[in-house]
């Protein structure tokens, strides 16, 4: 949610904290908060399409540091959003804010936009690793928090809510949270922290009724408060200066200090309350008090926490059903288990959930249009799996709608009679404005009929050919690639087909080259392929990493390739998704290997032609795999 004001305060003042080593202990972590700070934090691309291996090597040290050090980490990443929507108006906020800041990166200025698969990437990490990982509903600052608190171990995030909640292992900030700096002897091996608990901060108000918090942060403002309850309150009461000699630090906020310490005059929370609804008015005091309320109920914890049960659980667990937003409470249990363990994105949710999504911020041309457009058919396919009950029960009465389905419109059927058809709200960039634009759930009519019930029970013949009709590629163009590359080909050849400009050939060269770089690049990592240790793969790699463009080459920004490329993204963003509710008819590629894809074919694009890397090896046999591959993908787009 997100507490005003309430970071820049409390990590501005040391005294808050306790220093903290830590080791031999679990800890919960936001996933979400883990993966934006390692990206973000590190200086890697946002405009180029993503450092994505240098990421994953980031992601592997990261964790690597924690078992240095004993400590067990538990993952848990937000799902959709919010089933009340009382968050919906902050995320539009902060969409249009990502189409600025996107814009601002593709003109050479600052920007912060996170590339589109940075968490496929990250989920891919933690399933290599076997860190625990658990993917929940919806925002996952409250389940965090009850984990640690039935657990009684600390929690390492990046949200000011944390702040507020009463844990008794306490709060790690990612801001002084030093896991690249690892101390102590080789059998005491720890992390530097700063540590936070309610209690030691309560202590520096008057040791102020820590139950006292929940208001502080509903009245503050949080990302569930309406602005105006917040302006209304502060323009209605003046707070006293603290006492001399008492003021928290350069970045003390007077607004924070003064609130907390005027609270702390009360020792009751109902009596707190009271002042505040008289403040700010009687006359709606029954409509606040009802508001704040149930702005307070977000941070009362329960004393048991559902995903203790799902860590422990050998087998994957079910979501916990209470609280399950009505639209799910039917949905099939294959379905839920994949989207409790990370293995299906959270766009399914906010599909079925809300009927609406929000599509992610590229860097790319502002003046054209969105390259998320070039991916509506395979989002088309996913929104008639998800919301449609058959093509037996597509029709119903004019003005009999499917419970539980969300919204439709109506259209003529066979014999005249009316279907009602499931739409999805979109919001996409249109020049440098958030717009909403509904999207009818129509697969192509090439696709087999599939229902969502029946995925997980119909052949691996069935489900590619709804992925591949859906991609408009026939099932022969797998036979000569390597697994791993089948998706991204499909992918590649789908793009060139929906792509707007579209792409010279050299691009596509580029490409494919640099699907053939990945593809031997993470082969050549792991210790069971038959290509690990092997001297010709060796010598392939090496030739094609002379054409990547790496970080200090980097010079100003191609828009057009910017654009294309982003296009390509989006194609392979929704198609991830797509595959994945099919339940896989086709091996999940290794998405870090895409950064070596781009800057691959970018140095093809700028230094030479294939010949220069593939060809000049005096052994013939040396660029096989690498030759063989990349002229095949060429077979069918020619």
């Amino acid at each position: 949610m997100g507490v005003h004001g309430l970071t820049s305060f409390v990590e501005g003042n040391r005294q808050f904290f306790t220093d903290m080593r830590l080791r031999d202990c679990r800890l919960v972590i936001d996933g979400c908060s883990l993966y934006f700070r390692l990206y973000f934090n590190s200086g890697l691309d946002q405009a180029r399409g993503g450092d994505y291996d240098t990421f994953v090597v980031l992601v592997r040290q990261f964790f690597a540091a924690l078992s240095e050090c004993s400590v067990q980490p538990f993952v848990v990443l937000d799902g959709g959003m919010d089933q009340t929507d009382k968050k919906f108006k902050t995320l539009q906020e902060r969409a249009q804010s990502k189409i600025r800041e996107a814009n601002a990166l593709s003109r050479g200025s600052h920007g912060c936009v996170l590339p589109l698969l940075v968490c496929e990437v990250f989920k891919q990490v933690l399933s290599e690793l076997g860190i625990p990982l658990v993917q929940c509903i919806s925002e996952a600052d409250f389940e965090i928090a009850s984990l640690a608190k039935h657990w009684g171990c600390p929690v390492l995030t990046n949200d000011s809510d944390f702040y507020i909640f009463d844990l008794k292992g306490g709060y790690l900030p990612f801001s002084f949270f030093q896991w690249n700096n690892v101390s102590g002897m080789a059998t005491e091996r720890y992390i530097p922290a700063r540590h936070f608990t309610v209690n030691r901060f309560c202590s520096h108000f008057n040791h102020m009724n820590k139950q006292l918090l929940p208001l502080f942060a509903v009245v503050i403002g949080n990302d569930y408060t309406p602005a105006k309850i917040t302006e209304i309150f502060f323009s209605r009461v003046e707070f006293e200066r603290a006492p001399s000699g008492r003021k928290y630090g350069r970045s003390s906020s007077p607004r924070v200090e003064g609130f907390l310490l005027w609270l702390s005059q009360f020792t009751s929370l109902v009596d707190a309350l009271d002042e505040v609804l008289e403040i700010l008015g009687e006359q709606r005091k029954g409509t606040l008090r009802t508001q704040l309320s149930a702005g307070m109920q977000d941070y009362q914890l329960p004393h048991s926490s559902s995903l203790a049960q799902y860590f422990s659980s050998p087998q994957p667990a079910l979501p916990d059903a209470q609280g399950l937003p009505a639209a799910l409470v039917s949905q099939p249990k294959w379905l839920l288990r994949m989207v409790a363990s990370g293995r299906l994105s959270s766009f399914v949710l906010d599909v079925l959930v809300h009927q609406k999504v929000l599509l992610v911020a590229q860097v790319e041309n502002s003046h054209l249009p969105s390259s998320h457009t070039s991916s509506l058919s395979i989002r088309k396919t996913i929104y008639s799996l998800l919301l449609e009950k058959g093509r037996q029960d597509s029709q119903t009465p004019q003005g009999v709608t499917d419970r539980g389905r969300g919204r439709g419109r109506q259209s003529q059927g066979k014999g005249g009679q009316q279907c009602d058809i499931p739409c999805v709200d979109e919001y996409d960039r249109q020049e440098l404005n958030l717009k909403k634009n509904t999207v009818e759930a129509h697969r192509p009519n090439c696709v087999p009929q599939l229902t969502l019930a029946a995925v997980d029970k119909a052949s691996t013949q069935v489900r590619l050919q709804v992925l591949l009709g859906t991609l408009g590629v026939m099932d022969s163009v797998l036979q000569p690639l390597p697994p791993h590359l089948c998706l991204p080909v499909c992918v590649t050849y789908f793009w060139m087909n929906n792509c707007k400009p579209k792409p010279s050939h050299p691009l596509l060269q580029a490409i494919l080259l640099g699907l053939v770089y990945g593809e031997l690049s993470w082969r050549r990592a792991h210790p069971n392929d038959p290509l690990f240790g092997s001297k010709a793969s060796a010598s392939v790699c090496q030739r094609l990493s002379q054409l990547r463009v790496n970080p200090g080459q980097r010079r100003g920004l191609d828009l057009g390739l910017a654009h294309l490329l982003s296009q390509w993204q989006s194609c392979m963003w929704v198609a991830l998704f797509l595959n994945q509710l099919l339940c896989f008819p086709l091996p999940e590629p290794q998405c870090a290997c895409f950064a070596l894809c781009f800057e691959n074919g970018r140095g093809y694009l700028s230094r030479g032609n294939r010949n220069r890397a593939m060809t000049s090896s005096d052994n013939a046999l040396d660029n096989r795999f690498a030759l063989l591959t990349f002229d095949e993908c060429q077979q069918w787009w020619a």
